[in-house]
Parts: structure tokens; C-alpha cells; sequence
């Protein structure tokens, strides 16, 4: 298993090429390469050419940093044409670049809407027929997120769309902060993965059920909100030794196709101390089941 920072809460701090260096002095090896305005931003095509793949990945090598995953969000799953379409363009670019870093791991989301889930998916498989072979042959792995707000937010039935897609290519990332949009039901969802989950994100959050729903009150009630935060371990309601312990079951920690990324997004004014506490947390609840 490769443990990897997601360095989103430095995006507005330091230059894209200064990432790696950033990362090793956090104490990762690894990081997670996610939607940024100079290389792959959300929904656009990719801003990076050759030259730029090949000096971040130079940059990534003398900081002696791995790039665990590629992590793109594009609307490959809209239900409308020219978006759908316009994503698949867009899909190939990035498949091409993350060959080119030398990496063979992408990790998205599903990126349809959820008020028109049938038109959505759909779509998703219409956009597998023409990726699903350069995927194959290139041999890279895609993990997908139900993410909230998706045509698929419930965990089975994300596994079940992901064994739909009938290709070992094809597997699920589990977001902990995401738990309680996707069925809350944790350790049934990891065990019923097993070795289709290959990645999972590391955050905290609150659990929006609680308090009879009136947890987080919108304003007029009944918005069609979702409504989750990217906190640090133990800040929220996440069970994390059922998340731990459950990745243990499956045999996650022993894998070397695995990865484990911290992406704690709200905390960008402590960053650096909520990184490290990251590592050394996760570091720790892996020694405690991974036995």
C-alpha cells in the first residue's frame, strides 16, 4: 500500500512544480496528483503540455515523490451531449499525460447528475465504449468515487455499476468523509469491494443524519443539498476503527496495487501541522489492524 497527501490546501500557497518537494518535507513518499488550474483543472481540458508533464515529473523524481494517482473530474457521465462528449476528449488527453508520468493509476468520480440518474448512467457507459479500450490497453487502473451530488451516491450501488462495467480495469475508491452519503454503512460496502476497492481518502466528518436531520439546517429547508466535510481524523463522526479495521479484512494494507491518500480540505490554515498529524495517524491505526 502507498500512503499519499493530497496537496489541494496548498494550492493557492505554492507553485504546482514546488508540490513534490513540499510533500517529501511533509514526510509522505507519495502524492496525489488532483485537479489544478496549471495541469488538469476540473471539468476543462488539461492545461499541461508534454513539457510541463515531463518537468513535474522530473520535479517529482528529485524530491524522490512518487505520484500515487492522477485524479481528474470531468463530466464523462453528463447527461448532456456536448458535455459528455467534450469530457471524453477531454479523458484522452489525460489518459495520454498520465502515461507519460509514468503512472497507471487515475482515481475520479462517476460525474453525472443525481435528478437524472437513468440519463446519467447512460451516458457513463456510452463514454466506457470509447475509453474502455484505451484504458485496457494502456493498463491503467481507474478508480471510481460515488461521489455526493452524483447519479450514484450509495456505495452498492456504485459497486454494482463499477462490476457492470465488466473490466479489471475498472475499480471503486471509498472516501471516508462520504460515508454517510453512501448508505452509512461502512464495513458492509468495504467488505462487499474487497479487491475492487484499490483506493480511499482519508478525512473526517459530521454525520448529517444526526440530531433528527436537523444536524445542518438549510435555508428554505429541503434544499437539495449535500452537505459533508473534509476534516481531520477525529474531528467528525467517521467510526475509524471500523474504517481501518474493515481495510485489514480485505487484505488492503497488504496489496501493492493499494492507496491511501490523506485529503483533508479544511484545515488550509494549519496545513502543515494537519498533514503530518495525518501521517502519523493513519501510520499508526495501520500498525494497530495490520497485523
Amino acid at each position: 500500500m502507498k500512503i499519499a497527501l493530497d496537496p489541494t490546501p496548498f494550492h493557492h500557497d505554492y507553485d504546482l512544480l514546488d508540490f513534490p518537494k513540499l510533500v517529501a518535507e511533509l514526510g509522505y513518499e507519495y502524492l496525489q496528483l488532483t485537479p489544478h488550474r496549471d495541469f488538469i483543472p476540473f471539468f476543462n481540458h488539461p492545461r499541461a503540455n508534454d513539457d510541463l508533464v515531463a518537468t513535474f515529473r522530473k520535479a517529482c523524481a528529485d524530491a524522490g515523490v512518487g505520484i500515487a494517482s492522477v485524479l481528474p473530474v470531468l463530466r464523462w457521465a453528463s447527461p448532456d451531449p456536448d458535455a459528455r462528449e467534450a469530457a471524453v476528449r477531454n479523458w484522452k488527453r489525460v489518459l495520454q499525460i498520465t502515461v507519460d508520468l509514468g503512472v497507471n493509476v487515475i482515481n475520479t468520480e462517476f460525474s453525472g447528475r443525481p435528478e437524472k440518474a437513468e440519463e446519467s448512467e447512460r451516458a457513463f457507459f456510452r463514454s466506457m465504449e470509447e475509453l474502455l479500450p484505451i484504458i485496457e490497453r494502456e493498463g491503467i487502473d481507474v478508480r471510481i468515487d460515488p461521489h455526493p451530488d452524483d447519479f450514484v451516491e450509495d456505495g452498492m450501488e456504485a459497486l454494482r455499476i463499477i462490476r457492470g462495467v465488466n473490466s479489471p480495469n475498472i475499480g471503486m475508491v471509498y472516501v471516508a468523509c462520504h460515508s454517510f452519503h453512501m448508505g452509512g454503512n461502512m464495513a458492509e460496502i468495504i467488505r462487499a469491494a474487497g479487491d475492487t476497492l484499490r483506493l480511499v481518502h482519508v478525512a473526517d466528518t459530521m454525520d448529517h443524519h444526526r440530531s433528527h436531520g436537523l444536524r445542518y439546517i438549510t435555508n428554505p429547508p429541503g434544499n437539495p443539498v449535500r452537505v459533508h466535510q473534509h476534516l481531520k481524523i477525529g474531528d467528525g463522526d467517521v467510526n475509524w476503527d471500523e474504517f481501518f479495521g474493515g481495510l485489514a479484512e480485505i487484505g488492503f494494507y497488504d496489496r501493492e496495487d493499494t492507496v491511501m491518500v490523506s485529503s483533508v480540505f479544511a484545515e488550509d490554515e494549519t496545513a502543515h501541522e494537519v498533514s503530518r498529524y495525518q501521517l502519523k495517524t493513519m501510520t499508526e491505526y495501520v500498525a494497530k489492524y495490520g497485523k
